[in-house]
């Protein structure tokens, strides 16, 4: 009996270490950057989970299959979440600026002076 009542608290508290991750996964995304996430820690994490829902299959004990299963879930929601963190951003349109006349029309970020032919007269008939 005794023994039956410390697999279910081992399993139960094995879940709780499964779902501690998501404050990790809270963390990244409140903050914008998976930096101080290390993915080889959690990859590593990962292939240990894996062997042991193996070994919990192979020996029938839902108490090591359920709780490493949750662990795997979630650790592999934490290393999806880094890498899109770290992804680069995509390309950034190009500013396409077109002068008819004395307008600017701007489809996309305003030219700076030096950086694309404007000089300090045309700048200061630049719309801001």
């Amino acid at each position: 009996m005794a023994q039956t009542g410390l697999a279910i608290a081992a399993a139960s508290w094995a879940v709780l270490m499964g779902i501690s991750p998501i404050l990790q996964i809270r963390r990244m995304l409140r903050e914008r950057s998976s930096r101080d996430v290390s993915v080889g820690y959690f990859t590593i994490l990962l292939i240990g989970f894996l062997l042991w829902i193996a070994y919990g299959a192979a020996a029938r004990n839902p108490a090591l299959v359920i709780p490493n299963s949750v662990a795997l879930i979630v650790g592999s929601a934490v290393i999806v979440v880094a890498l899109r963190l770290r992804r680069p951003p995509g390309p950034r349109m190009e500013t396409a600026w077109v002068r008819p006349g004395r307008a600017w029309i701007s489809f996309g970020r305003r030219p700076q002076p030096g950086h694309g032919g404007l000089s300090s007269q045309e700048e200061e008939h630049t719309p801001r």
